[in-house]
This record gives structure tokens, C-alpha cells and sequence, in this order.
């Protein structure tokens, strides 16, 4: 009779555990998907900045069409490739997409920007201006939402990864979420965009 107790006694405490690493779990992923949805916020109103910031510079930039197609280029596939992961940020390949994208749109607004360094008179554009402040407020608050973002997979990562609890996380289906880190180290700096 004390042996059934206890076994029984064993067997709930083991299911209540069970539980609670569940749902600590699912808290914490909920977390990064929420801060990945912060990065997707931050990260869709740079795309509506950049075709802005082209525009204005277009009628100043006559003979450098390649680059601003370039520029919308590589703003349309990061805004294709940040649908499909906030779709479902716990996607690993959709993220890394995204993360491929964003290197590539960063390097065509790094030459995009060095271009338009070349134009006195695009300088001078109080509309550029305005829309290139706009721009680097939007960068601060990207690099922001990026590090809370990786706070929040870091959290859930250790905790699906620690013993006792990688025991659930293996047997029912926690995957494992990757940091939102560029990884060419000349795109970790934000474009600069000072026309002074």
C-alpha cells in the first residue's frame, strides 16, 4: 500500500513537472514570435521608406538607374522574404531567408546612400533629408526590436535545451529558434545616412 503511494505520489509529481515545462515552454515561445513581430513592425516601415527615399532621389540620379532598381530589387525580396517568416517565426529556413535578404538590402542601401553622398543638390533636398532622419530613427528601432528578439530566443533556447526539460522539448516538437544576426560584419553597422 506505501509503495503505490508513493509511486503514485512519484508519478505526479512527475506529471506536474511535465506540465510546467510545458507551458514555460510555450510561454517563452511566445515571447520570441511576439518580439520577432516587433522586428517585423520596425522592419516594414523601413520598406515603405525606401521607394520614398528612390523617388526623391531619382530626378537627381538620372544615370544611376541600375542602382535604384537594385535598391527596390532587394527592398521587394526582403519584403517578401519578411512575410514569410513572420508568417511563422519559429521557421528556421523562413528566418535565415529573411536574414539573406536584409544582407542584401543593406548592401544596396550602403551603395545607394554613398551614391547620393556624390549629389550636392540631393543633399541639400529637404524631403531627403526629412526621409533619411525618418530612415535611422527606423535603423535604431530595428537594431532594438533585433535584441530583444534574440533575448527572447536566447531564454527559450537555454531553457529547451537544459535537463531535465530537453526531454519534452525533443519528444514534442520545440524546435530549436535561431538569432536574428547578420552575418556579413560590414552590414552590421546601420547605412549611414547623414547628409551633413
Amino acid at each position: 500500500m506505501y509503495l503505490l503511494i508513493t509511486l503514485g505520489a512519484i508519478a505526479l509529481i512527475v506529471v506536474l513537472w511535465a506540465v510546467s515545462a510545458y507551458n514555460r515552454l510555450v510561454t517563452l515561445r511566445q515571447r520570441f514570435k511576439n518580439a520577432f513581430a516587433q522586428i517585423d513592425v520596425q522592419l516594414k516601415r523601413r520598406y515603405d521608406l525606401i521607394p520614398n527615399l528612390v523617388e526623391t532621389a531619382k530626378g537627381y540620379l538620372k544615370h544611376e538607374r541600375e542602382t535604384l532598381e537594385a535598391v527596390i530589387s532587394a527592398r521587394n525580396a526582403a519584403q517578401d522574404a519578411s512575410k514569410a517568416a513572420a508568417a511563422n517565426p519559429d521557421d528556421s529556413g523562413a528566418v535565415q531567408g529573411l536574414l539573406a535578404a536584409e544582407t542584401l538590402l543593406g548592401g544596396a542601401m550602403t551603395r545607394f546612400m554613398a551614391l547620393a553622398e556624390a549629389y550636392p543638390d540631393l543633399k541639400a533636398n529637404q524631403n531627403m533629408m526629412q526621409l533619411t532622419e525618418e530612415l535611422t530613427s527606423t535603423e535604431n528601432k530595428v537594431a532594438f526590436a533585433r535584441q530583444a528578439y534574440n533575448d527572447a530566443v536566447t531564454g527559450y533556447n537555454t531553457a529547451r535545451e537544459t535537463f531535465p526539460t530537453v526531454i519534452i522539448s525533443n519528444n514534442l516538437g520545440f524546435k530549436e529558434a535561431i538569432l536574428f544576426e547578420i552575418e556579413n560584419p560590414a552590414e552590421k553597422a546601420a547605412p549611414k545616412v547623414s547628409f551633413d
